[in-house]
């Protein structure tokens, strides 16, 4: 008997890399944005992105306790959740505002779609949207001390002017995690270099979407509007941690590239002509949703079924 054989179905190919390890990687590498967002923004910042944190640990563990399931607050993933979902909010919302978004994030995004790795968009994203939606003034008033109550791209689509070299290094209005360009682009090389991502949706993305801004934005070969629209909001944030997230992007090449061309696109439809100044938090979503349909077109088929011959 000790000569069997264990036979298992494919595919047999096998990683070193757990779960948490993964997300230990994403979280080192948000650190160099959240830790200048407590910096630019103050005590404030850290409470809510503490609250955040515990908020969808306990949100996870209650579920997984009610459902009878393996808990899986131990995989890191609701820290990465808390921990983008506070990166996004602005830094006056109450610490209400900011538990209602862990269990919208985590119960209703994630845990009911059966958990990490089924969830059919970015839970932080997500909950972002709906925040905006449900709670529009909390959610728009940045506001804080130095920083008025606009932001650097709200600014520039009336018509005002921006300091570029402000919105790189992050001393401007905006949320949490989003006003240092310097700090996030730190963070996706250290997600690039332990092998979490690559460019391919990242580069696509921001190519895509700079191109979109100098086709129509009826600006020209304006580069400094290029750079402010490029610096601005929540590009670089999403661009790096929330579009490349594994669960919600396609998994070829191909369909990645693709992804990347629809989230540059709707980001400028979004901003260059929809009310709002931003628009990468709807852009990502809606991509989303569009990635099963992406996969269908872009993942190739089995030699003998409709496959071409190599």
């Amino acid at each position: 008997m000790s000569g069997i054989k264990k036979v298992s179905s494919t595919p047999h190919i096998r990683a070193k890399d757990s779960t948490a390890k993964i997300m230990l990687r994403v979280i080192l590498a948000l650190l160099p944005a959240a830790l200048f967002g407590i910096y630019n923004f103050g005590l404030k910042a850290l409470l809510i992105i503490v609250i955040s944190i515990v908020s969808c640990i306990i949100f996870e563990w209650l579920f997984c306790c009610i459902t009878k399931q393996k808990n899986s607050i131990f995989d890191g993933s609701a820290i990465v959740t808390g921990l983008l979902l506070a990166m996004n909010l602005p830094v006056l919302v109450p610490w209400w505002l900011v538990v209602i978004g862990s269990f919208f994030a985590i119960v209703v995004v994630k845990m009911l779609f059966g958990g990490l790795g089924q969830n059919f968009m970015n839970p932080a994203l997500g909950s972002r949207c709906f925040l905006v939606i449900s709670f529009p003034k909390l959610m728009t008033d940045f506001a804080y001390d130095t920083f008025s109550g606009a932001t650097p791209l709200a600014e520039l689509k009336n018509g005002g002017e921006v300091i570029v070299q402000n919105m790189i290094l992050g001393t401007e209005a905006g949320t949490i995690g989003e006003t240092s360009v310097i700090a996030i682009v730190i963070g996706g090389i250290i997600l690039i270099a332990t092998g979490v991502i690559d460019l391919y949706v990242t580069a696509t993305y921001l190519l895509s979407f700079a191109a979109f801004v100098l086709l129509f934005a009826g600006k020209g070969l304006n580069l400094y509007y290029l750079s402010a629209q490029m610096a601005g909001g929540g590009l670089m944030l999403g661009a790096f941690f929330m579009a490349t997230d594994y669960a919600t992007r396609p998994i070829t090449k191909k369909g990645q590239v693709i992804y990347g061309i629809l989230l540059g696109v709707l980001t400028g439809i979004f901003r260059i002509f929809g009310p709002s100044a931003e628009g990468v938090s709807y852009a990502i979503i809606i991509s989303n949703l569009f990635v099963p349909l992406i996969e269908k077109i872009s993942i190739p088929k089995c030699f003998g079924k409709g496959g071409e011959r190599r």
